[in-house]
């Protein structure tokens, strides 16, 4: 199944999306949030100031879902104490994704950033994509903040 997108419309041949459930063809009430699992790795670091560091971030899709490749994908990165080498990651960014029918599964991000100030830091990341299905597929937003201790 491919998904078109239009403008305004987001899907021409997808089930429809109200907030955050989607409703399946057969009437069923999926909540997308539980077709994947956001992690991050590196937080409780330390690093002293001027020296880098890296987070990892690993979108674990669940249950035969996967990533989006036809439809918006970003994660924009902010620093607080820390200055992350890019601010914007794209889909093709991703150091590992397994690749499947109409999708991927499972993208690993690789996020190195300069320790700039000493104290408590954080490197946030807000991720925009979609999560799909054979039935569905969601627009989903996820926010997490990274703490980093730098010395």
């Amino acid at each position: 199944m491919r998904f078109k997108f239009a403008a305004l419309t987001l899907f021409a041949t997808a089930p429809f999306s109200f907030g955050s459930a989607v409703f399946a063809q057969q009437g069923q009430e999926v909540n997308p949030a539980t077709l994947y699992e956001v992690t991050a790795l590196g937080s409780g670091q330390k690093v002293t100031v001027g020296s880098k560091g890296k987070v990892v971030l690993l979108l674990k899709t669940k249950n035969d879902s996967h990533v989006s490749t036809e439809a918006p994908f970003k994660i924009e990165v902010t620093g607080k104490g820390l200055k992350p080498e890019k601010d914007k990651l794209a889909l093709s960014d991703a150091v590992e994704k397994r690749s499947v029918p109409e999708g991927v599964a499972d993208p690993r991000f690789e996020i190195p950033f300069l320790a700039t100030s000493a104290g408590q830091g954080a490197i946030e990341a807000k991720l925009t994509f979609f999560i799909c299905t054979e039935k569905i597929c969601a627009r989903q937003q996820k926010t997490l903040a990274v703490p980093v201790l730098v010395e």
